[in-house]
């Protein structure tokens, strides 16, 4: 019999899709916790004024899976015919060496003969010719929705532009942000109002911010925990903090530099991988010379350091964040700063005990978190969010919101117990009525309004405070810069 026969193919696919049989989705893969991207999803689907199918990307344990069952359990619950709704996984052995046109043959011959049917397609990348496949689906059945996951997003945007504009739109699974990690572990709730946007701190009384602050002071003490573990639903749900992390280099990070990337891009040489990542991970936040790397890195090319940083950025591990032209501002040479996804990640593998009470690597660590929740904030609208680096002093801002014609936000990260802003800052040197400054601070009571000697104001708050409320907001759908 060969290895990939219909009869082995309708086995798996029984197995994936216990729910023909039984009319529900087994509770230990739906879970309770929604991330957001759930709901961004099931708009999407149920929107039928615009016909567009859904891919899922982000990195490995995000909960890009659950996700996809989730909606299994809630278009179930909806009325949806069991048999009409099926979940392929292309990561499996056996889907990943069959054709994709025998695995859907298998299904509609088998189960259901219709095409108004829900195709959840997980890791689809693995899948040959996937992007046509699905141009295909979208183009000769009408009323067949798609809802796949992919965790190398390049792969998946590239398939966008070439087969997929107009049909799909791909939403980024990025890891939790710590509003989502405060409610996923049911800490109490801030009594804050369900609007308040981080920069309208901006326009109330010091008495005012400080009621927003003492409600805020009750995540506080989770704050330093969701950096060295809280990205990853499953992982921060843990009770043991060091195999969690343990169990985050082998799932988010191995399988990725081991299996994942060799895979897809035909990596001979998965050290090489490893050794450019780690170094990524101890300077992260810092601008990145590929010179550096290559004189670090003994033997290793020019040309494979920038391509092994273009996978790296594709499975998700990486931010690169490039410098934002500021009118009439000479900025820095082209070199990327490099964040790396989240900062559990980056503690991870490290592996030092001492990142929590180094100041400078704490900083390092800060940083990263607010540049992975600004991105992911920010990530759908035509904007792009990188940093500032020139002037006649060389200085830094360190993230830069950059809106066509709208205000630009300013964020300087001075994670420490004395956090000054001089006069000649960039952030006070660029910040004007056309912009918003914020400082991202350390201790609970540093907050407040900075006025800087050009008589404009910059908003002064704490780390945890200001990455709870960007949590707050999209929750709530804000996603604006006033």
């Amino acid at each position: 019999m060969p290895i990939t026969s219909k009869d082995r193919i309708y086995k798996v696919l029984t197995a994936y899709n216990p729910w023909w049989k039984a009319g529900t989705v087994n509770p230990k893969l739906t879970k309770d916790y929604k991330r957001f991207a759930f709901y961004e999803a099931m708009n999407r689907i149920n929107d039928k004024s615009i016909r567009r199918n859904v891919i899922l990307t982000g990195t490995r344990r995000v909960g890009k899976t659950t996700i996809q069952y989730q909606m299994i359990e809630e278009l179930l619950k909806s009325g949806v015919s069991p048999q009409r709704i099926i979940f392929i996984s292309m990561d499996h052995p056996m889907l990943k060496l069959s054709e994709f046109e025998d695995i859907l043959e298998c299904y509609h011959e088998n189960i259901y003969p219709e095409q108004d049917v829900y195709y959840f397609f997980d890791e689809i990348q693995y899948a040959n010719d996937w992007d046509k496949w699905l141009k295909t689906i979208y183009d000769n059945q009408p009323d067949t929705t798609v809802i796949a996951t992919g965790s190398a997003s390049p792969v998946l945007m590239r398939g966008t532009r070439e087969s997929g504009a107009g049909r799909w739109s791909v939403i980024q699974v990025p890891t939790m942000s710590f509003y989502e990690y405060c409610e996923l572990l049911g800490i109490d709730r801030p009594d804050i109002p369900e609007e308040l946007k981080p920069t309208a701190l901006l326009n109330m009384t010091q008495s005012e911010r400080s009621m927003i602050m003492l409600q805020l002071s009750k995540v506080q003490n989770h704050f330093n925990r969701y950096l060295m573990i809280g990205g990853f639903p499953e992982l921060a749900l843990a009770d043991n903090d060091v195999m969690a992390q343990q169990i985050m280099r082998e799932d988010v990070v191995d399988k990725v530099l081991k299996r994942d990337l060799p895979s897809l891009y035909n990596i001979r040489n998965a050290t090489e991988l490893e050794r450019i990542f780690l170094y990524l991970c101890n300077v992260s936040s810092e601008i990145v010379s590929i010179e550096a790397i290559t004189k670090e890195l003994n033997g290793v090319s020019r040309t494979t350091v920038e391509n092994y940083i273009s996978y790296l950025e594709s499975a998700n591990l990486i931010f690169q964040s490039w410098p934002v032209n500021m009118a009439g501002k000479k900025v820095l040479k082209t070199r990327p700063k490099i964040y790396i996804a989240d900062a559990a990640i980056r503690n991870a593998v490290l592996m030092d005990d001492s990142i929590m009470t180094d100041p400078t690597e704490m900083g390092k660590v800060v940083e990263t978190a607010v540049y992975k929740h600004i991105a992911s904030f920010y990530y759908q609208f035509a904007t792009s969010v990188g940093y500032f680096r020139g002037g006649k002093k060389d200085k830094e801002i360190d993230i830069v919101v950059d809106y066509p014609n709208i205000k630009n936000i300013f964020v300087e990260v001075k994670y420490r117990e004395e956090a000054p802003i001089a006069d000649d800052d960039a952030i006070v040197e660029l910040c004007d009525e056309s912009s918003a400054a914020i400082v991202v601070t350390k201790r609970a009571n540093d907050f407040g309004v900075h006025n800087t000697a050009r008589s404009h104001d910059l908003l002064r708050i704490p780390a945890f405070a200001f990455l709870y409320l960007l949590g707050n907001a999209e929750k709530h759908g804000y996603r604006g810069v006033e």
